[in-house]
Parts: C-alpha cells; sequence; structure tokens
C-alpha cells in the first residue's frame, strides 16, 4: 500500500430503508469506535433519501457519509437529479462518481464523469471515481486501455492540487454485483500499476501516488486481507459483505491487523 491510510468504504446500492440504514450506521460506529484515531478511513454511501438523518447521526464521527451520484449543476431545470449544493446541506463530505451501473444502466458517458468530477472538487467534496472493464474488453485484452481513457477523460484539465480531493476506485465491471467473480490478486496488482501510472503521468509521482486507489469487486471476508497487501491497492471499496455491521466489522479488524 502506497498510503498511511487505510480506506475502507461501502456503497449500500438502491438497498436500506431510512430506518435500515440508521440501524445499520449506528452499529457499526459503536463497533469501529476504538478506531477512531486509527489509520482507518471509514466510509458509508447510503441512498439519497437516508443522507438528512444519516449526517445529522454522523456530524463529528470517524465515519464519513458519502452520496451515490451527483449533478453537475448547483441548480436548474434537472428533473429527477441532486445538485453538489443540496448534498452539502447533509453533511456529504465523498460524492461516487461513475459507478458502473451508472455507466451502463443509465447511460452516462465519461464526459458527464469528467463534469461531475470537477463540479465535485469546486464544492469542497472528495470525488471517488469508479472505474473499470466490462468482461468483454477484458477479453479482447484492452483493460488497462480501458481504465486509461476513463481515467483521462474524467480527470482531464485538472492540476496536481486537484488531486489531492480524489480518490480511484477500480471495479472490474465482471466482479460486481450478485453474479460477480472475484479478481485474482495478481490481476487487481497489474489494474492497479497500469492506473498508478496514468495518475502519475497526468498530475505528476507525488501528487499521483497521492491519490488513494481502491479495489472493489465481489470483495469478501476470505479475499479482503490479501488484496490490502498488494502495492497500489490503498483499500477496498465494498459491496454485499459490508452491507452487516458485523461483517464489515471483522472485515475491518482483519485488514486493521
Amino acid at each position: 500500500m502506497s498510503q498511511k491510510y487505510i480506506y475502507l468504504g461501502t456503497n449500500t446500492k438502491m438497498y436500506k430503508t431510512i430506518g435500515d440504514t440508521m440501524s445499520y450506521l449506528q452499529r457499526l460506529h459503536e463497533l469501529t469506535a476504538d478506531l477512531a484515531n486509527s489509520p482507518l478511513r471509514l466510509f458509508v454511501i447510503p441512498s439519497y433519501t437516508s443522507l438528512d438523518r444519516a449526517g445529522i447521526y454522523l456530524k463529528g464521527s470517524h465515519i464519513l457519509l458519502g452520496a451515490q451520484n451527483m449533478c453537475w449543476e448547483k441548480e436548474g431545470q434537472f428533473t429527477g437529479e441532486i445538485s453538489p449544493v443540496m448534498l452539502k446541506e447533509t453533511g456529504v463530505s465523498v460524492v461516487e462518481i461513475g459507478h458502473s451501473e451508472r455507466r451502463h444502466i443509465f447511460a452516462e458517458t465519461d464526459e458527464q464523469e469528467e463534469k461531475k468530477v470537477k463540479a465535485a472538487i469546486a464544492c469542497g467534496f472528495t470525488a471517488l471515481l469508479c472505474i473499470g472493464e466490462t468482461k468483454r474488453e477484458k477479453e479482447y485484452g484492452i483493460s488497462d486501455e480501458i481504465l486509461s481513457v476513463q481515467l483521462k477523460k474524467a480527470l482531464y484539465g485538472l492540476k496536481p492540487e486537484d488531486a489531492r480531493k480524489v480518490q480511484v476506485a477500480y471495479e472490474p465491471v465482471w466482479a460486481i454485483g450478485v453474479n460477480g467473480v472475484p479478481a485474482a490478486a495478481d490481476y487487481v496488482l497489474m489494474r492497479h500499476r497500469a492506473i498508478r501510472s496514468v495518475l502519475c503521468a497526468l498530475f505528476g509521482n507525488k501528487a499521483g501516488n497521492g491519490v488513494p486507489l481502491l479495489y472493489g469487486g465481489s470483495v469478501n471476508k476470505d479475499n479482503a486481507v490479501e488484496l490490502t497487501k498488494l502495492p497500489d491497492v490503498d483499500g477496498l471499496f465494498i459491496g454485499r459483505s459490508a452491507w452487516d455491521a458485523e461483517a464489515f466489522n471483522n472485515i475491518i479488524r482483519q485488514v486493521m491487523i
């Protein structure tokens, strides 16, 4: 790992009501309270409807609150969208951008992700940029090219100082979801090495090496430790294996040893 911190987080997608989310956060907070001053950087990204209450509860907490998506405009005629100003009110500090479901189900483009990254940084958020190749792109042997394009477009025009507000989550599309297949450690190692190379080319070695790289894709209690020991894997972006507070805490404890 290239960072002094360990980044661990989860996105609960379109699961958990407000009540479910609050119960989950309260239990996770209790279980991890002793790690508040540790190198752990813990974050949870719940549904939009939970953000206001979650933000009030987590204010001043060691658990950072994130949003699953964001419009690039502060206001306007964008029915159904949520602006950065609205998110700011809830206490959000991290905004997830470019998750594969946003790209492949809702047809978001790299150009849109670029606008969202810039808007997030301008509003003081940490932009958690998600990138990843499909199964077919992997079979074509163009994984690194796809990741490079996604990075270069989404981070276009940013300065080295902007890199401090960027985190990258590598999530192979074929490795996430109910039918996801975990990526082998050596595959993750190669992809993260390629991602780091692009970041250094964009921002210079110092700033590029300072961008936290997280791996996500069927992360579970059996592979979490191995993955975090890989060079250039600074943390994990975990799905359903983290949606139970006790299970998430167990993974956290394993990784933090």
